[in-house]
């Protein structure tokens, strides 16, 4: 059966609310088409490998249609990403992944000036020097606890704003910018111990040579 009104989100939401049936069936097709590489993506950043990323969408989209009744309206996408955000975690504590260090014994934790580094350059001489530095940034960002990786990415990767990443959280405001203050704060200092790693235009201040 074809979808009407293919395009319009809130069609899509209230044919999927109408039940078990080929229309809602194929409005959550819809969906998925829509979000699946937001989820994706989210979830990658968060677990860190593919396999995992890929468990982890699948997952969100099936409890996202099993708890479709539990959408109270507001925006979607939050709503659908926080499933996916509790979905990692509940990878990460299956698997029984810890950091490999603590946020709170990293020095410089109640600090916050800024995102970890500026965007490299796309030019290609640097790419290798661009692949060096994304790679020393998500090493740094995979040793986060899955609280602080999550805000981290939401906002840093995937460009939500505080009170998105609240909503996609369940947290208050308040929490949101205190985690991202410490994820941020832990990544710089995970890099200035890994600073032979990054190109010298990228190295943060006072660690130059």
């Amino acid at each position: 059966m074809s979808i009407p009104f293919p395009d319009d989100e809130l069609a899509l939401i209230n044919l999927v609310r109408r039940g078990n049936s080929p229309a809602a069936l194929d409005a959550f097709n819809a969906l998925i088409l829509r979000y699946q590489d937001r989820v994706y993506s989210l979830s990658y950043r968060i677990m860190g490998d593919p396999q995992s990323a890929d468990d982890v969408t699948q997952q969100a989209f099936i409890v996202a249609y099993q708890r479709f009744s539990t959408y109270a309206g507001g925006s979607f996408k939050a709503w659908l990403m926080r499933i996916a955000t509790n979905q990692a975690y509940d990878e990460l504590r299956r698997l029984k992944r810890r950091p490999a260090v603590s946020v709170d014994d990293l020095p410089g934790g109640d600090s916050d000036d800024g995102a970890p580094l500026p965007d490299p350059s796309e030019s290609p001489e640097e790419i290798s020097e661009r692949r060096a530095l994304q790679q020393a940034i998500q090493q740094c960002i995979d040793a986060l606890s899955p609280d602080y990786k999550a805000v981290i990415v939401l906002s840093d990767v995937e460009g939500y704003d505080y009170a998105a990443i609240a909503e996609i959280i369940g947290s208050a405001l308040g929490t949101v910018k205190s985690r991202l203050s410490r994820a941020r704060a832990n990544v710089r200092d995970c890099l200035r111990g890994a600073q032979e790693l990054l190109p010298a235009q990228f190295r943060l201040k006072g660690d130059a040579p």
